[in-house]
């Protein structure tokens, strides 16, 4: 047997391919679909041991949910009307909730958040965090200025406590961007075309912040780009495009649905987690980081796929320095560009997928909260969630 057919039923054996995905693999490398299932001895079901190992539940089982802004070609940009401030996250509903939590078919949870520290490597536009004891259980009795807890009568059992202050970003870590983070234009201009004036103030921005981004429970599909090239980790400006998207698709035997949340893996967050658990080796990921997207990729993946949010294991999702632009001319982000003031997507940064892509879990639940620290331009040092 032809060593890419024996490796294809290998796959197909283990539940690391579905139906669908075996046979057009096969169809690739010149088998009809008849000889392909003779193969594996099957005539048209799927044998029920290779059916219980596959990551997630098949998508022909999931119930479709038909987009409401969407147009394929055209993505969505302004649409929902003149005072909108939640972008393409107004397709959230009662149904793509139950789409997606119909896909988990073995209970397995997934912790896609990266611990965040003083240390954690950051983009080098954002401050710098600190996480300061404000009281501790030693300070308390030094400094003997709360009543209530030196009185004895009181408290005779001496309890104390302990509390911090934090001064850290809102872009660290594992973290959701808003609207109101990103602008284009000499008279800045954001999502839905609020300028400056409408965005930003002294004590946060005053629209589009972090606490308008709803509870986002959707399905999601994993793009293990690095797994696929047979790579720990891409290298620095690696460039990843609509044809190596879709090659990685077709190899793991997955599709994209509309309003998938859609997750490209560089391999980014695996050297995050070598520095002590939280990033600490920043010359290490600095490489790494900067792998990721080109335009024309998150254009594909937004007017041709429909995909409700793009993430990625890297702290801004698209390759640095850019190899391509949107029609406003350069920029260092232009990915940021098209896809939060001129579509309405949001960006999920520094996520954890590392055992998704160990354990081939392309497609899954995913369930992310927001902070309401109202006037955030993102959500920071997040805890998101996967379910397979």
């Amino acid at each position: 047997m032809d060593d890419r057919v024996q490796e294809l039923v290998s796959d197909f054996k283990q539940g690391f391919l579905t139906r669908r995905g075996f046979l057009a693999k096969a169809a690739g490398v010149g088998l009809s679909s008849t000889a392909a299932m003779a193969l594996l001895g099957l005539g048209g079901a799927q044998p029920a041991a290779a059916q219980a190992q596959i990551p997630g539940q098949p998508r022909a089982q999931v119930p479709a949910v038909q987009p409401r802004g969407w147009q394929r070609g055209r993505g969505w940009g302004w649409v929902w009307g003149p005072d909108d401030e939640l972008g393409n996250l107004n397709e959230l509903s009662p149904q793509l909730t139950m789409k997606a939590l119909s896909i988990p078919s073995r209970g397995r949870v997934y912790d896609l958040g990266l611990t965040y520290e003083r240390r954690s490597y950051k983009w080098p536009g954002h401050s710098p965090g600190e996480i300061l004891t404000f009281r501790s259980q030693q300070g308390e009795w030094l400094q003997r200025d709360l009543p209530f807890q030196i009185d004895p009568a009181q408290n005779s059992s001496r309890s104390s406590f302990a509390s911090c202050a934090l001064f850290i970003s809102d872009n660290v870590a594992t973290q959701c961007d808003g609207f109101g983070h990103f602008s284009l234009g000499e008279e800045p201009y954001y999502y839905n075309g609020y300028r400056a004036s409408d965005v930003v103030g002294d004590w946060g921005v005053l629209k589009m912040g972090a606490e308008t981004i709803p509870p986002i429970v959707a399905p999601a599909t994993l793009i293990d780009v690095a797994g696929h090239l047979g790579m720990q980790a891409l290298p620095a400006g690696f460039a990843i495009g609509p044809d190596l998207l879709q090659d990685v698709l077709a190899r793991q035997g997955v599709d994209i649905d509309v309003l998938d949340v859609v997750f490209i893996r560089t391999g980014t967050a695996g050297v995050w987690l070598r520095g002590d658990g939280v990033g600490a080796n920043q010359d290490e990921i600095r490489g790494p980081d900067t792998a990721g997207i080109t335009v024309a990729a998150a254009r594909w993946l937004v007017e041709e796929k429909g995909s409700l949010a793009i993430g990625s294991d890297t702290s801004g999702l698209e390759v640095g320095p850019p190899v391509d632009f949107t029609e406003d001319g350069t920029s260092f982000n232009p990915v940021h560009n098209y896809l939060l003031p001129k579509q309405g997507v949001h960006i999920l940064e520094f996520h954890n997928l590392e055992e998704l892509a160990a354990e081939r879990t392309y497609t899954f639940a995913y369930i992310l909260g927001v902070q309401k620290i109202k006037g955030t331009t993102a959500g920071t040092a997040l805890r998101p969630i996967g379910i397979a």
